[in-house]
């Protein structure tokens, strides 16, 4: 389930970002206007407000509202740790070889874990 989210925010951040690179370039810039009022283009005013904002302005806003969300979603799934399990290696190891021993050295191996024998190889 952890998964799917993981996913879906990945998608969500990738599509926002390519979204909110593509409205950045579609959008008018503000220096083009003051250009314009010099030349021989119309503009509404030199160093007034552009008005309301427009139907990119909003859907660029939208969009990285949209990124920073799964950015921060990504964040605490990233950052999100399984419970470690209880108890030393040795007795993880002793419980996982006794749970299936699919051969004969790793049988052996749990038995003396579960004895207490020393693994160390005798020369």
């Amino acid at each position: 389930m952890q998964q799917l989210f993981l996913t879906l925010a990945l998608v969500i951040q990738v599509l926002s970002a390519l979204a909110i690179i593509g409205l950045v370039l579609v959008q008018h810039g503000k220096g083009a206007d003051m250009g314009a009022s010099f030349g021989s283009g119309a503009s509404g005013s030199l160093f007034g407000a552009t008005g309301s904002a427009n139907v990119l302005s909003k859907s660029t806003a939208v969009a990285a509202t949209f990124f920073f969300a799964s950015t921060l979603a990504l964040a605490y799934m990233g950052n999100s740790r399984p419970q470690a399990p209880k108890g030393s290696v040795l007795d993880q190891a002793a419980s996982a070889a006794l749970l299936a021993p699919s051969s004969p050295v790793a049988a052996s191996a749990a038995s003396a874990v579960a004895s207490g024998a020393a693994l160390i190889p005798k020369q």
